[in-house]
């Protein structure tokens, strides 16, 4: 067979499709054993990897579970590090991410170009998704619906500090736009803020923001808690006697 016959034989076959470099969907293969239970169905919501204290490792199980997710950039700047052959320019990107139903999170990613930077903030964020618990706490509302935050919450990142306050229906989001952005995103529609420092770099506003928003899980129970509970328990069980 000659090679020209041979040449148009491997054109025909791209034009009707059927090459080998034909753009298939790539199926997600899990790696991790989180990813297997969420691909088998045997995880199903967030929640269950919230209790289990479980990590994501792989961006498709967000992708399985929270498919409305919503991204916006926020900042695209260039960096530059001094290296043995001379100045290294880097663009990064940060991504903020939400279902505006009280999941959130932040990306950061660094590539040669900005296309490539912002797909790997995307996917950073993906793995560092944040339950933000909703509620209304305000002393001036009492509807019960979760449009504000539980309880007051601070949150710092470097010399950037924020402190987010429930507020009552009809306020709104009172913050600046960086906050706002994040807020929105969390699906929180009133609350109060105070922010200091240096609230015009966007990346720890950003950080302190959504670490105010993680603090909202972590609740600590005082002692007379505890030994309520013990004490209880400790009637409730059966004398050995």
């Amino acid at each position: 067979m000659s090679p020209f016959k041979s040449r148009k034989q491997n054109s025909q076959k791209q034009e009707d499709g059927s090459s080998s470099f034909s753009n298939k969907p790539n199926l997600w293969q899990p790696k991790t054993e989180l990813g297997k239970k969420v691909a088998s169905g045997q995880i199903t919501s967030m929640d269950q990897i919230y209790l289990g204290g479980m990590k994501v490792l792989e961006p498709e199980i967000i992708d399985t579970l929270l498919p409305d997710l919503k991204e916006e950039v926020l900042e695209v700047t260039s960096t530059q590090r001094m290296t043995a052959y001379g100045r290294k320019q880097q663009m990064r990107a940060v991504v903020v991410m939400g279902s505006e139903r009280g999941y959130i999170s932040v990306g950061v990613g660094k590539a040669a170009e900005s296309r490539d930077a912002i797909s790997k903030a995307i996917e950073n964020a993906k793995k560092k998704i944040v339950k933000v618990s909703l509620g209304c706490s305000s002393w001036e509302c009492g509807c019960g619906t979760n449009h504000s935050v539980i309880r007051t919450t601070m949150g710092k990142s470097s010399s950037t500090q924020i402190e987010i306050k429930p507020a009552p229906r009809g306020v709104g989001i009172v913050a600046n736009e960086t906050a706002k952005k994040v807020l929105q995103l969390a699906g929180i529609k009133d609350v109060w803020t105070l922010s200091k420092g240096r609230t015009r770099n966007v990346l720890n506003m950003v950080l302190a923001t959504v670490n105010a928003l993680s603090k909202l899980n972590q609740l600590k129970l005082g002692i007379d808690y505890d030994k309520s509970e013990k004490t209880s328990s400790s009637k409730a069980a059966p004398n050995a006697s």
